[in-house]
């Protein structure tokens, strides 16, 4: 008979409460959790719902106004009764914790060496020399090439992935007992953070580590944790073995965290969706769009450097078709965006929106052309006016675009408008703060289609939403295209999103397009091994799925446009690579229905 593992973290009655000048705040309450020994508890929930306080509280780095109270035993000691020096040895000796943004975690005035070192030197008294050794092994353990060359390196020159696997590696020196991962691949590539979470399973097996995983993504979790824990609004709603959840759940809101999540897998996600119409003209029209940048070298008398941000994309959009775009980050996704915008000059190639080109406008032609091109930005909040009401900050393109119109007019556009992307009319003297993160981003597309444009650009706009509001805001964008026969350009890098709006999809790389089809057929016969690797590397919320199915792999992160290769920018990547592609790029041809840009496509 199998032994039950020990319990190494036990929790019971946890609450967190802050102080504010409108009263207390309850931000965790009546908790209770346990961790065996080399088990992974996931903790999920949307934001605000109380998962990083959690383990901030056990740690003891809650902000000043907060309090933690009930009990969390580990090895037999109450944390949240420890003075602050017992906690102090305790904290990256026996409990090591990963944030979610690597490049504020690190200190950008140390060498990466210099803090490890810091770790092993404080908590196990080792000397200069042997701290060294031991932070070179650990970066060789987490897959980081030239360890020791990188240990005289500062943050700021290490890649998004390669920061992540030195606060993993700084998090594995002491070999504690429970590593905490708050949110460790939100802000990495699909390919990066699957190396990452591959990287986590083979460090936990070999350390018998336990873990706590937060996280709000329901594919990571359905293939790295062994329990799960759901809470909403400070509370639990329910916990249980990953299959239970996931599979036999009868939890209301659980249900419907699961249900909103888009998927690769299976049939199209809207089978009654309508086809866009291939008839007329198409609204944008881009061909041979190139970007270029000049990048100082960093030193004296050291010539600047051109990187070919966007290298030839030629794209079509017609009305009430979506084309995604889809790459990872850095590989001119956004930069094509403005440059079809005119927002940034392009070196080659032309943009025509509805016959017009756009590099032939300037002044008052360019401005009336912006009419009929909006763009929807990534952060919602960040994007409005904090000064102005909701209904300044929609009425303003009114103002700017058709200045024939009186106030009464304005106002009752407007207030059409908000109603029409599900706000209230009456929020209008209302300001951005006082809105969530999803109201936000309904505003920001009133906003956009106030001025009744054509075409859409959406850049990562439902990024950074919860799963439930990032569902609304896919099916409202549905819902506008079809009434208002618009023609959408929606960036992301989330492809189960991509899939679940898109008509048609490119997939970039370096730059360049490197894939270009219908959207069923790229994500169920993809012919480039980028794109299959884009697609290999998701997470599937589904926990038999996610488990059994075959990983490509693709090592490595992209490297920057000034390191790319003479032949194919894929190569040192690709598993298919062969001598062709060393020796030249590889020219867009269509094969079948897809057009690729491949040696062996």
């Amino acid at each position: 008979m199998k032994a039950c593992p020990a319990t190494i973290l036990s929790v019971d009655r946890l609450n967190v409460t802050f102080a504010t000048p409108d009263g207390p705040v309850h931000a965790v309450q009546d908790l209770d959790f346990n961790v065996a020994t080399g088990e992974t508890l996931g903790i999920v929930g949307e934001s605000g719902s109380g998962k990083s306080q959690t383990v901030l509280a056990l740690l003891g780095l809650l902000a000043a106004n907060g309090v933690a109270a009930g009990r969390a035993l580990f090895d037999g000691k109450d944390l949240l009764a420890l003075p602050e020096a017992h906690l102090r040895t305790i904290r990256g000796a026996q409990i090591a914790m990963i944030f979610q943004d690597p490049m504020t975690s690190l200190n950008p005035y140390l060498t990466i060496g210099r803090q490890m070192s810091t770790v092993l030197r404080q908590h196990q008294g080792m000397d200069r020399r042997a701290a060294w050794r031991e932070c070179e092994a650990l970066l060789d353990a987490v897959q980081i090439t030239a360890a020791r060359r990188r240990l005289g390196m500062y943050p700021h020159e290490l890649s998004g992935g390669m920061r992540q696997r030195v606060m993993i590696a700084t998090a594995l020196l002491c070999k504690p007992a429970l590593l905490i991962a708050d949110e460790p691949t939100t802000a990495l590539d699909v390919t990066v953070q699957a190396q990452i979470l591959d990287l986590m399973h083979e460090l936990r097996s070999e350390f018998s580590t336990s873990v706590i995983l937060i996280t709000h993504d329901l594919g990571v979790v359905a293939g790295s944790c062994d329990r799960v824990l759901v809470m909403h609004e400070g509370m639990q709603e329910e916990a249980g073995s990953t299959a239970d959840v996931f599979y036999r759940s009868r939890n209301d809101y659980t249900r419907s965290l699961l249900d909103a999540v888009p998927r690769l897998d299976g049939e199209h996600a809207d089978p009654t969706r309508k086809a866009p119409t291939n008839d007329g003209e198409p609204v944008l029209s881009a061909k041979g769009v190139s970007v270029e940048f000049s990048v100082s070298g960093g030193r004296l008398f050291v010539a600047p450097q051109v990187l070919r941000a966007v290298d030839d994309i030629n794209i079509e959009v017609r009305p009430g078709e979506t084309v995604g775009i889809v790459g990872e980050s850095g590989c001119g996704k956004s930069t094509l965006a403005r440059a079809m915008l005119r927002l940034v000059d392009s070196c080659g190639g032309s943009t025509c929106l509805l016959n017009r080109d756009l590099s032939a406008l300037d002044g008052e032609e360019l401005r009336t052309a912006r009419r009929d091109m909006q763009m929807i930005f990534q952060d919602p909040l960040a994007s409005l006016n904090p000064r102005m009401t909701i209904g300044r900050i929609v009425m303003e393109p009114l103002e700017t675009f058709y200045p024939q119109l009186d106030p009464a007019d304005r106002t009752r556009r407007v207030a059409d408008m908000l109603t029409r992307v599900g706000l209230d009319a009456s929020c209008v003297n209302r300001y951005p703060h006082e809105f969530s993160g999803g109201q936000c981003q309904r505003i920001g597309i009133a906003r956009a289609l106030i001025s009744q444009p054509r075409l859409l650009i959406c850049d990562e706009v439902v990024s950074a939403l919860d799963v439930t509001v990032q569902a609304q805001i896919i099916r409202l964008l549905i819902d506008l295209q079809q009434q208002l026969d618009l023609a959408i350009v929606f960036i992301a890098h989330d492809l189960a999103v991509v899939r679940r709006i898109s008509h048609r999809v490119i997939v970039m790389y370096l730059g360049k397009a490197v894939e270009i089809a219908a959207t069923d057929k790229l994500f169920f016969q993809p012919r480039h091994p980028y794109t299959r690797a884009l697609i290999a590397a998701a997470p599937v919320p589904d926990p038999e799925v996610e488990r059994r199915r075959q990983h490509v792999a693709v090592r490595g992160e992209v490297s920057g446009q000034l390191e790319s290769p003479a032949g194919c920018g894929f190569q040192s990547r690709c598993p298919n690579a062969v001598a062709e592609c060393e020796q030249r790029p590889p020219a867009m041809a269509l094969h079948g229905e897809t057009w690729v840009a491949c040696h062996q496509p």
